[in-house]
């Protein structure tokens, strides 16, 4: 009895993942305490995984391995996060994989739109209800580029080409939904091809491969700025203060204007207490300068934080939205 009195009283100094272990041996319960104390608060005692469900170069990726770094650097963390790459299947592989570790608070998935059109178009058993939200941290625009190599230099070459080939990273993400609904303002075909991720789409460009990509400032920025490609038009409400003389699609009238948020999520059933550590430190890394001169302003990217409730209703609008979407292109059924 003595001994089992001292293993309760040890549970005081263990952290969260020792104490559990202790209490399932001794068959108590978390909640109890020798001295009536609750439980510790989660944090974290090993290093955890970043799932970006596209490959390496990508939106995704240089968000992810962004805000890792920070969290990082900035000791807002004790420990690292370690980026994964698990591209393929227009996000279904990644999420597939990180739905798999439901409970698990050491698992980060990246959240992008095919977490949404993928499941839609019945690509993937996996929904965005699937998971537990952590925090959305971003928006930003997709601005259509061609190689600076191409005759193409307004969206009237583009329908003197006659056809257009145009790469996405899947067949109902946004880039592919721009190009539909390109394809009806301009009355022209238009091939989607989908590659694996942003990376690949770019590389295909370069290559004369595909026409046009629809990319975001993260992606395309440096690539316009070393004169390796050429913006056409922006699919926000306004003109970026990094490209002034770009116009937007609405401008040259054509009703198309998409953003893509960008954030987090961990798997379903992660406990609550654990879920909000990450969306604290998540909004810590974000209020830093480094995020700041790193990523808001070096991409033209529009800060917009939201987390818990927040973040749940902003998921169930953005599902809402794109199931209207992919409806009016007859990519799905009513």
């Amino acid at each position: 009895m003595d001994g089992r009195l001292s293993e309760k009283s040890r549970r005081l100094r263990m952290g969260p993942v020792a104490l559990r272990a202790a209490a399932a041996v001794l068959g108590l319960s978390i909640g109890m305490a020798a001295t009536g104390a609750s439980a510790e608060p989660f944090v974290p005692e090993r290093n955890a995984t970043m799932v970006v469900t596209s490959s390496a170069g990508g939106g995704s990726d240089i968000i992810s391995r962004t805000i890792s770094n920070i969290l990082t650097r900035q000791k807002i963390i004790p420990v690292e996060i370690v980026v994964e790459n698990r591209p393929g299947g227009s996000g279904a592989v990644g999420f597939n994989y990180a739905a798999k570790k439901k409970g698990d608070p050491y698992t980060i998935a990246n959240f992008a739109l095919a977490f949404f059109t993928t499941p839609l178009l019945g690509n993937s058993p996996v929904t965005y209800k699937d998971f537990t939200p952590l925090a959305s941290v971003a928006v930003d625009p997709y601005i259509m580029v061609v190689s600076a190599k191409s005759e193409i230099k307004s969206l009237d070459d583009l329908k003197a080409k006659g056809s257009v080939v145009s790469g996405t990273t899947g067949v109902a993400s946004d880039p592919s939904l721009i190009a539909h609904l390109l394809k009806a303002g301009l009355d022209i075909p238009i091939q989607i091809v989908p590659y694996g991720g942003d990376g690949e789409v770019t590389s295909a460009l370069l290559g004369g491969h595909v026409d046009v990509q629809f990319g975001n400032p993260s992606e395309v920025l440096p690539l316009i700025k070393a004169g390796e490609v050429r913006p056409i038009a922006i699919s926000a409400t306004e003109r970026l203060e990094a490209l002034p003389d770009v116009p937007t699609f609405k401008e040259l009238g054509h009703d198309i204007e998409l953003m893509q948020v960008r954030g987090f999520v961990l798997p379903k059933d992660v406990d609550p207490e654990a879920a909000k550590y990450w969306a604290d430190a998540f909004k810590k890394a974000t209020e830093t300068e480094e995020w700041k001169k790193e990523y808001i302003d070096r991409f033209n990217v529009q800060p917009a934080f939201a987390a818990g409730a927040d973040m749940q209703a902003q998921m169930d609008q953005i599902h809402e939205k794109y199931t209207k979407i992919l409806t009016d292109l007859d990519l799905i059924k009513k």
